[in-house]
């Protein structure tokens, strides 16, 4: 029985023990030297070829590792330049291992903050994107992939360059947001109004308007903001048609109330549409005041008092007509009644003539005849005053022919107190005539017509006047020569039969008489033989015979009285 060859820990077994046990083996089997040789030659050759084998695999192991080394490198070396990060690079030192340990932490280092990069890159990118998307107003939004990205460029510049442009887009869209608020706020106040509906208007520029969509963005697109734009302009082009509308209405209103003086408890229901009449666009404001119930409200109510106008037309012609003939009657104007009636009955029955014409007709001569009763006032002022004047002067006139004016009887001293106005005003009368007749002429060359008073022109009257009163000057004068004759003569008389007519003593009594009964003359015509009576009644007497012819309405005035005048 063969022995069995003694077992090898591997550990410990190597080709010279496993040669001997072979050689034991084969002495054992009695294995020809030839064979032997043989199987050791084919043993050396599986070893070579093991030898073989495995130096390839280790070279082709040591030029992967080598070419590791070159890609990790390279790689590095792009992620910096990508990165744009100052990483220094470690040259390779020691084995290849060692140069591999060294690099592969740099590396990934580096592919981790690439990956970061290329999140915010693509989160940036993103939300400009969406921006975008919501400017133009798409409406599609795509999302942005890392082949959307230039790996090649994630420097800190061009992040911070996508950043800026994200931070301008974000601003733009505020701005946009603004916009889109301000707009709607504006179409809210004019829908308001107007009594528009203001969520189907929202609605028919952009359903993403409504507010009570919740959670959908408001669109803020170039066609969005278009739209908004110009139903602004439209809506603000309505409200100025519709005010328009409601301030010609108003001012219709106001007429036919003062056309028929309606009560200002009636007005008061419109008093909402006529305190439009002066308002501008922008000022109106108030909720539902041009709506179209408004406005076809405020049409119904012209059409009802146009209606009640047509009924009272006629009355209120002839109420215009009382009207123009006071303002002529006012200013001492010519004015034919009865004609002016005629003519317009015939004009009303005829029906030929629309009334709300010939009302406006009138009206316009109303203000004719203001402005020219205007025109007039500081003439009939000034023309008062003369007529005023030349009654107290010939109140005066009376006043001084009366012999009793100054009889100790009522009301004596009130006439003194006129009497010495009245001298005052009448001194007056010529500069008061001369700037009358001055401010008649420039009137008349600036019209280009008459100054008619009473139907007479105003400088025929005043030339009449000044005409009369010199007459009347004249005729005071002659009195006044006379007068003096009279008295030189009554002097003379005086000292002719002075001792005759003193005897004379029932003369004397019926002057005392004379002077109790209040004859100015005896106290005024105080002369050297006023002291002696009797020769004063015999003066008299014989003056009346020596001067037979002396006007019934002279009176004796006093010479200071006369001399006045005269001045």
């Amino acid at each position: 029985m063969a022995a069995t060859p003694p077992s090898f820990s591997p550990s410990r077994t190597t080709c010279a023990s496993l040669l001997r046990e072979l050689q034991m083996i084969w002495d054992e089997i009695g294995e020809s030297d030839n064979d032997r040789d043989n199987t050791l030659l084919q043993l050396e050759q599986e070893c070579l070829d093991i030898y073989h084998r495995r130096v390839e695999e280790t070279r082709t192991h040591k030029a992967d590792m080598y070419q590791w080394l070159a890609d990790a490198e390279a790689q590095a070396a792009n992620l910096v330049s990508s990165l744009g990060e100052s990483t220094v690079l470690p040259r390779g030192k020691g084995s290849l291992k060692q140069q591999i340990a060294t690099i592969r932490p740099v590396l990934e280092d580096l592919r981790s903050k690439k990956d970061e990069r290329i999140k915010e890159f693509l989160k940036i990118k993103s939300q400009i994107s969406q921006i975008c998307d919501e400017i133009a107003g798409s409406g599609q939004y795509k999302s942005v992939t890392d082949s959307d990205i230039n790996q090649s460029d994630l420097t800190s510049k061009k992040l911070g360059e996508l950043k800026s442009h994200l931070q301008e887009l974000q601003n733009e869209k505020i701005l946009r947001q603004q916009k889109v608020k301000s707009h709607i706020s504006t179409i809210c106040e004019l829908t308001e109004v107007m009594s528009i509906d203001f969520m189907k208007t929202l609605n028919e520029i952009h359903p993403s308007l409504d507010d009570s969509l919740k959670g959908t963005l408001q669109s803020i697109s170039n066609d969005t903001l278009a739209r908004l734009t110009g139903v602004i302009h439209s809506l603000k082009r309505e409200k100025q048609q519709r005010l328009q509308k409601m301030q010609e209405l108003a001012k219709l209103l106001v007429e036919l109330w003062d056309l028929m003086e309606t009560p200002t408890e009636e007005q008061k229901e419109f008093s909402h549409v006529t305190r439009l009449i002066s308002a501008s666009t922008d000022e109106v404001s108030t909720r539902g005041c041009l709506s179209s119930e408004v406005i076809e409200q405020v049409e119904g109510e012209v059409h009802r008092l146009n209606v009640v106008k047509a009924s009272k037309m006629k009355d209120l012609v002839f109420k215009r007509q009382n009207e123009l003939e006071e303002i002529y009657r006012g200013v001492h104007m010519d004015v034919d009644s009865e004609s002016a009636r005629q003519i317009l009955t015939s004009l009303i029955e005829s029906g030929n003539v629309d009334l709300s014409d010939l009302l406006q007709n009138m009206d316009g001569q109303i203000k004719q005849a203001k402005e020219q009763a205007l025109s007039r006032r500081d003439i009939l002022d000034r023309t008062e005053k003369w007529k005023f004047a030349a009654e107290e002067e010939k109140w005066l006139d009376e006043y001084e022919r009366d012999e009793n004016r100054y009889s100790a009887v009522r009301g004596a001293h009130k006439n003194l107190k006129r009497a010495e106005k009245a001298r005052i005003l009448v001194s007056k009368i010529p500069s008061i005539v001369e700037n009358l007749t001055a401010r008649v002429k420039a009137w008349e060359m600036e019209k280009g017509i008459p100054f008619l008073y009473e139907k007479i022109p105003l400088l025929h009257s005043l030339d009449e006047y000044i005409v009369q009163r010199r007459l009347r000057e004249e005729e005071k004068r002659k009195y006044r020569e006379q007068k003096r004759l009279h008295e030189q003569a009554a002097v003379e008389q005086v000292a002719l039969f002075g001792s005759r007519s003193a005897t004379k003593k029932p003369l004397c009594q019926s002057n005392n008489g004379n002077t109790i009964a209040g004859t100015p003359t005896g106290r005024r015509l105080l002369t050297p033989s006023g002291r002696h009576g009797t020769s004063g009644g015999k003066e008299r007497r014989e003056s009346g015979r020596l001067n037979p012819i002396i006007p019934v309405n002279y009176v004796a005035l006093p010479k200071d009285d006369s001399v006045s005048r005269g001045n």
